[in-house]
């Protein structure tokens, strides 16, 4: 049974007791750290959703609601926003939570360690005025802001100083890594980073609890076809993703339940554009023909986006044009077109460029972190390879591919971005099209530093817009500016395929954020 957009799926039992409350699952991608303001991934964000609160938080429909603070309104003519917290909440070891962690966790989650500063770019200053209100200033109105920390996750200061994790280490960790203290509705019982994790309930929590589940188990399962297996043999309960060409299967077996829907994800090339030189590949040390625009254009028109969603997804995938897709906001319906399969012309683009005869270069992929990212990565080689630009293919872990792009070990890259918390085209702009600037805390994601003055000088306007028609205005002249120069080879956004034993009632949302606290064993 194949369900559309955000489902509650709640079925009938398989003959399991009403009281079964273990719940194990089952995931591609282990979780890299359990420290949530070192990795803004979402196998992350959204494991660490469990056990962490931030002041807002997403809804199951993807409605802001409150959380750690239980209103907040603006601060005079759009100075800021105030933020009003939650008494009598305890983090898991017992110490009282208060503004004070707030404020250690703003000065933690901006600091230039953490992978998550862009939320903060905006900000110029947090005050504390008393133990339960919090005062956070902006560089001008920004009506978006509540929002965009809906994943922005509060440590108690007292425990993370006292362990030497006062600051995020994201290349070799530190306590906050393997171990939790949170407010939240779970508590980790136990960590062995890629093999299993396991979380109990936190019966302190300051919520009302909707599951059943007394303890939860996840384990990575990098081989589909064993972590399918898993499922129909009631080895795991749930399993996300199912391979697209396993979910018709899956769904006709008794016991099991197909949840599908369409991911709020961009899948996307990026280029190393400041880069002098090629790294890898055939070309390696010779000029970087990637900072030419025609050629990083010559790579969109090489590029057979429609096969790709036929062969490998089935057609259960859709094109993309943009950083964003057309059911969130900021989209610009202005330029959804995007560059047509035309090898004919990539290779006149080419030899216009300088490269008649083509050249070699590095494709950085994960084989673990996207649905068929390796095989999505090899078909873009065999179709590269057609207009004479020979990919090196290197397909590796998660675990050591954000290491490989950080540290600038790329020519060609893949990637994929939801917007979290706003789920407006705002957060990958600032993420993904800023000109990376640590003080201003923009583009800590855009590894091969793509640059354009004009997105910077209009990128606070965005923020601070209220007039719909003229912020999208902006937003349309920014989205044309990237596209026109390739910053980005934007390829489609991917399905989401759940699988669960019919036995579990759980809700799924289109940021494919897995929720404990919605799940339900019957």
């Amino acid at each position: 049974m194949n369900r559309i957009a955000i489902i509650a799926l709640a079925a009938a039992s398989i003959g399991l007791p009403a009281s079964a409350e273990t719940f194990r699952w089952a995931g591609a991608t282990d979780p890299q750290t359990m420290d949530p303001h070192a990795v803004a991934s979402a196998p992350v964000l959204g494991f660490l959703n469990n056990v962490y609160d931030g002041l807002v938080r997403m809804s199951k429909d993807m409605k802001l609601e409150p959380s750690l603070a239980t209103s907040w309104e603006p601060i005079g003519d759009g100075e800021g926003w105030r933020f009003n917290l939650r008494e009598g909440v305890t983090f898991h070891d017992g110490a009282t939570f208060n503004a004070d962690d707030v404020m250690f966790s703003y000065e933690r989650a901006s600091s230039e360690e953490a992978d998550v500063r862009s939320w903060f770019s905006p900000v110029i200053d947090v005050r504390v005025v008393d133990d339960y209100t919090v005062e956070i200033y902006t560089n001008a109105p920004n009506p978006l802001f509540p929002a965009s920390i809906a994943n922005w996750m509060i440590m108690d200061r007292g425990w993370t100083e006292a362990n030497d994790a006062a600051r995020p280490d994201k290349e070799t960790g530190n306590f906050a890594t393997l171990n939790v203290n949170g407010t939240g509705a779970f508590k980790l019982a136990d960590r062995q980073p890629g093999l299993s994790t396991t979380i109990v309930p936190n019966e302190s929590w300051w919520d009302d609890a909707e599951h059943n589940i007394t303890e939860a188990t996840y384990t990575p399962i990098q081989n589909s076809a064993t972590a399918v297996a898993a499922l129909l043999s009631g080895e795991v309960d749930f399993v996300e993703p199912v391979p697209i060409q396993d979910a018709a299967r899956l769904a006709s077996s008794d016991g099991v339940e197909i949840i599908q829907g369409i991911e709020t994800r961009t899948i996307m090339l990026g280029f190393a554009h400041e880069a002098e030189t090629l790294k890898y590949g055939a070309s390696a040390g010779e000029s970087n023909p990637f900072k030419d625009v025609r050629v990083r254009e010559a790579v969109a028109k090489a590029i057979n986006v429609d096969a790709i969603l036929q062969t490998i997804w089935r057609g259960n995938a859709e094109a993309a044009s943009q950083l964003v897709t057309p059911a969130l906001s900021g989209y610009s319906t202005a330029n959804s077109e995007r560059p047509s399969y035309d090898p004919d012309a990539a290779s006149a683009l080419l030899a216009e460029a300088g490269y008649a005869d083509g050249f070699g270069f590095g494709l950085k992929c994960p084989n673990n972190r996207y649905p068929n990212d390796e095989a999505v990565c090899q078909a873009i080689t065999g179709m590269l390879a057609q207009v004479g630009i020979t990919a090196e293919l290197d397909a590796m872990p998660v675990s050591n591919y954000w290491p490989e792009l950080r540290a600038d070990n790329f020519d060609m890259y893949l990637l994929g971005w939801s917007p979290g918390g706003s789920m407006d085209h705002e957060h990958p702009l600032r993420f993904l099209a800023s000109t990376p600037n640590e003080e201003k805390r923009l583009g800590s994601w855009n590894f091969g530093a793509y640059s354009n003055a004009r997105i910077d000088e209009l990128l606070p306007g965005v923020l601070s817009e209220i007039d719909i028609a003229k912020r999208q205005g902006m937003l349309d002249e920014i989205t044309s500016i990237y596209q026109d120069e390739h910053a980005y080879v934007f390829l489609y956004t991917q399905p989401l395929v759940w699988g669960a034993r019919d036995n579990i009632a759980l809700t799924q949302r289109p940021d494919n954020f897995f929720i404990l606290r919605w799940v339900t064993v019957n």
